[in-house]
Protein backbone atom coordinates (compact mmCIF):
# COMPACT_ATOMS: atom_id res chain seq x y z
CA UNK A 1 0.00 0.00 0.00
CA UNK A 2 2.95 2.65 0.49
CA UNK A 3 4.44 1.73 -2.51
CA UNK A 4 1.32 2.60 -4.16
CA UNK A 5 0.76 6.10 -2.38
CA UNK A 6 4.40 6.97 -2.84
CA UNK A 7 3.81 5.80 -7.09
CA UNK A 8 0.26 7.81 -7.57
CA UNK A 9 0.30 10.63 -4.65
CA UNK A 10 0.10 13.61 -7.15
CA UNK A 11 -2.83 11.75 -8.63
CA UNK A 12 -4.46 11.18 -5.64
CA UNK A 13 -3.92 14.63 -4.41
CA UNK A 14 -5.16 15.89 -7.55
CA UNK A 15 -8.13 13.98 -8.40
CA UNK A 16 -8.72 14.89 -5.02
CA UNK A 17 -8.51 18.79 -5.28
CA UNK A 18 -10.38 18.26 -8.50
CA UNK A 19 -13.36 16.79 -6.86
CA UNK A 20 -13.41 19.77 -4.16
CA UNK A 21 -13.03 22.33 -6.75
CA UNK A 22 -16.10 20.27 -8.50
CA UNK A 23 -18.39 20.20 -5.87
CA UNK A 24 -17.89 23.94 -4.15
CA UNK A 25 -17.67 25.57 -7.74
CA UNK A 26 -15.02 27.11 -7.12
CA UNK A 27 -13.07 26.24 -10.55
CA UNK A 28 -15.35 29.06 -11.93
CA UNK A 29 -13.44 31.39 -10.01
CA UNK A 30 -10.33 29.56 -11.02
CA UNK A 31 -10.52 30.24 -13.85
CA UNK A 32 -11.53 33.82 -14.39
CA UNK A 33 -8.31 34.73 -12.38
CA UNK A 34 -6.25 32.40 -14.87
CA UNK A 35 -7.48 34.43 -17.44
CA UNK A 36 -7.22 37.79 -16.22
CA UNK A 37 -3.81 36.68 -15.66
CA UNK A 38 -3.22 34.84 -18.99
CA UNK A 39 -4.82 38.89 -20.76
CA UNK A 40 -2.67 40.49 -18.34
CA UNK A 41 0.61 38.74 -19.80
CA UNK A 42 -0.74 38.79 -23.21
CA UNK A 43 -1.58 42.81 -22.67
CA UNK A 44 2.48 43.34 -21.55
CA UNK A 45 3.85 41.17 -24.13
CA UNK A 46 2.01 43.10 -26.79
CA UNK A 47 2.51 46.55 -25.17
CA UNK A 48 6.61 45.38 -25.12
CA UNK A 49 6.99 44.22 -28.86
CA UNK A 50 4.36 46.37 -30.59
CA UNK A 51 6.00 46.50 -34.05
CA UNK A 52 6.74 42.63 -33.73
CA UNK A 53 3.36 42.42 -33.27
CA UNK A 54 1.96 44.53 -35.76
CA UNK A 55 4.38 42.71 -38.76
CA UNK A 56 2.59 39.13 -37.27
CA UNK A 57 -1.08 40.48 -37.30
CA UNK A 58 -0.34 42.21 -41.05
CA UNK A 59 1.31 38.48 -41.83
CA UNK A 60 -1.70 36.72 -40.64
CA UNK A 61 -4.07 38.84 -42.09
CA UNK A 62 -2.42 38.80 -45.60
CA UNK A 63 -2.42 35.09 -45.74
CA UNK A 64 -6.12 34.74 -45.29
Amino acid sequence: MEEFWNRNKGIIIGVTIAVILLITGLQHLIIGLVLIIACGFIGNYIYKNKDDVKKKTKNFIDKL
